[in-house]
């Protein structure tokens, strides 16, 4: 795999990479590791991955407790160690709130003399690192911008920052009512509609299947809203979610908790961790990754689920009128109807044909 632009720009500028114990945030397995390794070779290499497609390839690189490189790798949505990093490399988060949330969940481990790097493209909103980080960050400034990208280099003020990290200072809770159903959201920053209800998610809630009973996937769960709703209007249902986020799979447990409900929340890859059938998948299927607009993701899901769906199954999904979704529910599910069009968005559901 080809280093990406912000690797590359982060390598040009080596003599900020000199470290013993660095940590590394979210940054993707492009060769970087090894690249940092064969210059520097830090006694010890920290990845911390809220995503899990990128903690999932570094684990396949890095992951045998034996590796030579010493790489120690953790996806969650909060971060532990007894490590004092003397330096931190963090990928800008497309959500500019998941900032000062990860500056605050690495605030225990780090000292007045860590390096803090931030990297990111341009286009992902990094010219607003010094603004952001100017209550936690001293002399955060810009040092280099280069293949679209910019770093950042700032140093890290104890005071102004408590080394106590509590999780549940950072949810951002509201309250719902959808068709006389009323729902406590809990979602951590970064996560999809964190602050309220979206119109797509609106729309699927109002033209789900008339009963719900049996197994329930929930793809793409973000902070658990649709297994939430389910849940509290069907009975029978018994919720399964999924997310490639960290901090989307605490959110919806938080959810779940706040409304009286329980469910199996899990990681996964796409379909890759789905070990289950089910009779009813529910989705407002995400089609970003990053900053970019990403939508293999989506049609693998819509091109796979016929495996894991019981005899007679269905799927109902919302997306975006202008995605083609319909022909590949078609060619791999079965009879797929649109339920409705409405504020730029469809609903589609597919009964699975006779296997």
């Amino acid at each position: 795999m080809s280093l990406s632009n912000p690797s590359q720009v982060l390598l040009r500028n080596s003599e900020l990479l000199i470290a013993k114990s660095p940590l590394l945030i979210n940054l993707p397995e492009d060769g970087f590791i090894d690249a940092y390794v064969d210059i520097h070779k830090p006694d010890s290499i920290s990845c911390f991955n809220t995503n899990f497609i990128d903690y999932q390839a570094i684990i396949k690189k890095h992951g045998s407790s034996s590796n030579k490189n010493n790489v120690q790798t953790t996806f969650a949505s909060t971060y532990q160690t007894d490590t004092c990093h003397d330096l931190v490399i963090i990928t800008f988060p497309k959500s500019k709130a998941e900032l000062n949330f990860t500056l605050a969940i690495i605030a225990h481990c780090i000292d007045e003399t860590t390096k803090i790097l931030l990297v990111g493209e341009k286009k992902g909103g990094i010219q607003s690192a010094e603004k952001l980080t100017q209550n936690i960050l001293s002399c955060c400034q810009k040092v280099d911008a280069a293949r679209h990208c910019m770093l950042f280099v700032g140093l890290f003020e104890p005071e102004k920052l408590s080394v106590v990290f509590n999780l549940q200072d950072w949810f951002k809770k509201y309250h719902i009512v959808v068709e006389g159903i009323e729902l406590t959201i809990a979602s951590l920053p970064g996560v999809f509609s964190q602050q309220k209800l979206d119109v797509g998610t609106s729309l699927l809630l109002s033209n789900l299947p008339d009963k719900i009973v049996g197994k329930v996937l929930d793809f793409g769960c973000g902070a658990g809203v649709i297994s939430c709703f389910i849940g509290k209007k069907f009975n029978e249902a018994n919720l399964s979610l999924l997310d490639v986020s960290a901090l989307a799979l605490t959110s919806a447990k938080e959810s779940l908790a706040l409304n009286n409900l329980a469910g199996n929340v899990f990681p996964s890859n796409s379909l890759s961790d789905v070990n289950e059938h089910y009779h009813h998948v529910v989705s407002n299927p995400p089609f970003h990754q990053g900053v970019k607009t990403h939508y293999q993701a989506s049609e693998d899901f819509l091109a796979g689920i016929n495996q894991k769906l019981n005899k007679q199954g269905n799927i109902t999904i919302v997306a975006n009128s202008f995605l083609r979704y319909q022909p590949i529910m078609e060619a791999h599910i079965g009879n797929t109807r649109v339920i409705t069009k409405e504020k730029g968005f469809t609903i589609y559901q597919a009964q699975l044909s006779s296997k």
